[in-house]
């Protein structure tokens, strides 16, 4: 366990941490906890950073406790919002918990030495009386001391309801909860949970006469300055049926250079030599993109499985150029023709005939906003039938470029899909 806190900055997941906390951990293993509130049914890549905190923390001999919010969410935490959350019924977030228990599964070992835990802090929060809960945690915090936080001050000109205020409070009882019930010495979190966090600490040294530790990773931004974990304005989620496995793979793909070797060091668990190795790579041959390509398997591999990573890759290559074609090409149609992220059109078979030309095509589909917009296109050599590039003005779309499928897959650029389909 002493080399824990070596790990985490040698990685970037230190942000700040407790004085003594590096004392403790020479002292032998520590129960650590972070919390998940189900306000969506599934994590997204922003979360991974403090799943990855609790994989590394398995790894050195600690015990990880996962914990569902599933009481807290009820609450809101105001930490890193401008407005109130909106409120979810109780049969949503007893679902939302179900779906991310089964995600956080995927990453911790629940059948070893030190096998992880999963709790829900509504078995303990819903049935909490009011009358208990003030006498016993609200006694301890003066109103000078919540005011203090960032999570509270950064709210007082919008507004903060009594509800959200009152959030710091709930959440240190967890933390009183599972160092009663479960030994836990150690909440981590993100940067914006530091408040909550100390107000764990603070409770417990004072109801219990024990000091506790706390640790925090920080917030993730993109070289660019963007918030970390959207693609074109939407999360990128760890359920395969709200981002495909295909469309994870590419967010990590289109990875920028600057912010590369810091997303290896955080979201694979590949050895620090190795990702050095591959920055060499990368800095003798920026275009192939070998940083990249390992970060998008492994990142793949790690949430969806090494197959689902593989079938990712291979329609990756195949389709811009990588690939071989034959079966793997076919592979790769099938693969993105299969995402939902991909736009669907569709055109009478009765209509089509044998054939039809190409501009006519591009512009029905929505690819082109004019015969003379697509022949430029064509021209230029920006678009593709299942992956090879059009250049002939004259080309016809014939039912050979089906090759006896319902479909076929026109793109135009990069990145811009159009699955058309024949009815």
């Amino acid at each position: 366990m002493s080399d824990l806190l070596a790990v985490y900055r040698d990685r970037g997941f230190l942000q700040d941490a407790t004085p003594g906390l590096a004392d403790r951990l020479a002292r032998g293993p520590i129960t650590a906890y972070i919390g998940f509130d189900p306000t969506a049914d599934s994590l997204h890549v922003g979360n991974l950073v403090p799943v990855m905190g609790l994989a590394w923390l398995q790894r050195a001999g600690g015990t990880p406790l996962a914990l569902l919010g599933a009481g807290t969410a009820m609450v809101g935490d105001p930490s890193g919002k401008r407005t109130e959350r909106p409120v979810l019924t109780v049969d949503q977030i007893d679902a939302n918990a179900g779906a991310i228990r089964a995600q956080l599964e995927r990453f911790l070992r629940f059948d070893s030495a030190n096998a992880a835990r999963m709790r829900n802090n509504a078995a303990w929060l819903r049935p909490l009386g009011l009358m208990e809960f003030l006498r016993d945690t609200g006694k301890h915090f003066t109103l000078s001391y919540m005011l203090q936080k960032e999570s509270v001050k950064s709210r007082m000109e919008t507004g903060i309801s009594y509800t959200e205020f009152s959030y710091m409070l709930v959440q240190a009882y967890d933390y009183w909860h599972l160092l009663t019930t479960d030994g836990c010495e150690l909440q981590m979190g993100g940067s914006d949970q530091w408040g909550n966090i100390t107000a764990g600490i603070e409770l417990i040294g004072r109801r219990e006469g024990r000091a506790v530790h706390g640790l925090v990773f920080p917030l993730i931004t993109t070289a660019s300055g963007a918030k970390f974990g959207k693609s074109e304005g939407d999360n990128i989620w760890l359920d395969p049926a709200r981002t495909s496995p295909y469309k994870f793979y590419q967010f990590w793909l289109n990875t920028d250079d600057r912010d590369v070797e810091q997303y290896l060091k955080l979201f694979t668990f590949l050895e620090l030599g190795e990702i050095a190795g591959l920055m060499r790579e990368q800095q003798a041959d920026a275009a192939a993109r070998p940083a990249q390509r390992r970060l998008a398997w492994a990142a793949t591999a790690l949430v969806h499985g090494e197959d689902e990573a593989e079938k990712a890759r291979v329609a990756s290559e195949a389709l811009f150029g990588r690939g071989t074609g034959g079966d793997d090409g076919d592979q790769a149609l099938h693969v993105i023709a299969e995402s939902s992220d991909i736009p669907v059109a569709s055109i009478p078979r009765t209509g089509f005939g044998e054939k039809m030309p190409l501009v006519d095509v591009l512009v029905r589909v929505g690819l082109a906003s004019s015969k003379a917009d697509a022949r430029r296109g064509l021209q230029g050599g920006g678009y593709y039938i299942n992956g090879e590039q059009v250049g002939d003005l004259g080309r016809h779309l014939t039912l050979d470029d089906f090759g006896g499928r319902a479909w076929v897959l026109l793109r135009k650029g990069k990145k811009n899909y159009v699955k058309l389909v024949l009815e």
